[in-house]
């Protein structure tokens, strides 16, 4: 079974610009009135940036069979990933999982993606996650909230092993920048998992920040992650076949409706000639 659900949030809070932003513009050669004066005209086109970072939220949960425990039926994983499964190391520095009370040590935190836990259990209850960005992005935290579903809809069929039962939520979180500096946006622009508004013309952006730690990277990034196969896709391309083909389908059964109103029609029209005669 796979539930989804989607939703937009907006963190309000302006973000603060690190450190490192302040020593390299120190550290830039002076430039001419002309050159200064062209660059700040370019930034000025830059005004109220919304950056958005598209998220899915949810859990996988796997019934171990008859002989299982009564206290242990099910196997579960409660995570946060890209929408699609690229690593949000550079957006998200920490998540926070509380679980149920009568799990020993109930408070996960993780610092590191993936940002996932497992467990075993036998119970559904609500997960409070909340997430912490880095500094030049928002300083606020974010609270989540998902219900751990371990269980299909319908209850009444029988439960299978084999079947997992897979819940997700997606969620697009909103950052507003009023003026977004020149170190964030060469640090994320090479992230696919920050989208970037499109740039006004003749706004280039600065060279990209070469990323430190390759490995740490690749760990986060869950395109290989071996639930991968369940997990459900929120591409837009994906999106975007699945509304065409729901056109082809609506298409084909208006042309349906109208053979079979012509049909009507016709078999009307000869039973009132035949009335006449």
């Amino acid at each position: 079974m796979i539930n989804s659900s989607s939703s937009k949030k907006q963190v309000s809070d302006q973000p603060s610009e690190t450190s490192g932003s302040a020593s390299q513009s120190q550290q830039r050669p002076k430039m001419s009135k002309t050159e200064d004066s062209e660059k700040k005209n370019v930034n000025k086109k830059l005004k109220d940036v919304e950056i958005s970072v598209p998220i899915v939220y949810g859990n996988v949960a796997f019934w171990l069979g008859k002989k299982a425990s009564e206290y242990q039926s099910h196997k579960w994983t409660v995570y946060v990933r890209g929408a699609t499964n690229e690593d949000l190391g550079s957006v998200i520095k920490r998540v926070v999982f509380q679980l149920h009370s009568s799990f020993n040590n109930p408070t996960r935190v993780l610092d590191s993606p993936p940002f996932e836990i497992s467990e075993s259990g036998w119970g559904e209850f609500e997960i409070a996650i909340t997430l912490f960005f880095h500094n030049d992005l928002c300083d606020k935290p974010l609270n989540l909230f998902h219900h751990l579903k371990l269980y299909p809809e319908d209850e009444s069929g029988p439960m299978s092993t084999k079947k997992p039962v897979v819940v997700e939520s997606y969620d697009e979180i909103v950052f507003p920048f009023p003026e977004p500096s020149e170190s964030f946006l060469a640090r994320v622009q090479n992230y696919p998992a920050v989208t970037l508004p499109r740039l006004p013309a003749g706004f280039t952006l600065p060279a990209p920040v070469p990323t430190e730690d390759t490995s740490r990277k690749k760990r986060g990034d869950t395109k290989d992650h071996p639930l991968n196969q369940l997990f459900m896709n929120f591409s837009e391309a994906d999106e975007l076949l699945q509304l065409a083909a729901a056109r082809q389908q609506v298409q084909a059964h208006i042309a349906k409706l109208k053979r079979q109103i012509s049909l009507i029609d016709g078999q009307q029209q000869q039973l009132r000639t035949t009335s006449d005669q």
